[in-house]
């Protein structure tokens, strides 16, 4: 899993990186194989705002999936970063769901698992199932 952090309007500082780099290592670290890449802005926003002018965007790039976005404003840059983070997990979750692979072994062996026949039954003239 390849993260991208940048900073915008606040120095990048070791201790911004790893927090962001430790969360959302934590939040995606079971669906590593699923994704291509992680892009993370923080910084201050340039217009001031009253108790909300530090945000976090983050971008996953997933694997046959749509690209999961999410963005978070707030007065703590640490805390920001948390909420985008455990967010964006909840995003990623949802879109490999929804994604045609990504669940894994699909119907196929969910089917052959269980004993269900992949075929129907030919019905009978009077309703009755064989």
């Amino acid at each position: 899993m390849n993260i991208d952090i940048q900073s915008v309007r606040v120095p990048m500082t070791t201790a911004f990186s790893d927090h962001a780099t430790r969360r959302l290592g934590f939040v995606m670290s079971r669906h590593a194989d699923r994704i291509q890449r992680v892009v993370v802005r923080f910084g201050e926003s340039s217009r001031r705002r009253v108790g909300a002018d530090k945000f976090c965007r983050i971008r996953v790039y997933l694997v046959d999936a749509p690209v999961a976005v999410i963005a978070d404003v707030g007065a703590d840059l640490y805390a920001v970063i948390d909420r985008a983070a455990d967010r964006v997990g909840r995003v990623v979750v949802k879109n490999l769901g929804r994604s045609r692979f990504g669940r894994r072994g699909g119907t196929e062996a969910a089917q052959s698992s269980y004993g269900f026949d992949a075929q129907p039954r030919a019905a009978y003239a009077d309703g009755q199932r064989a």
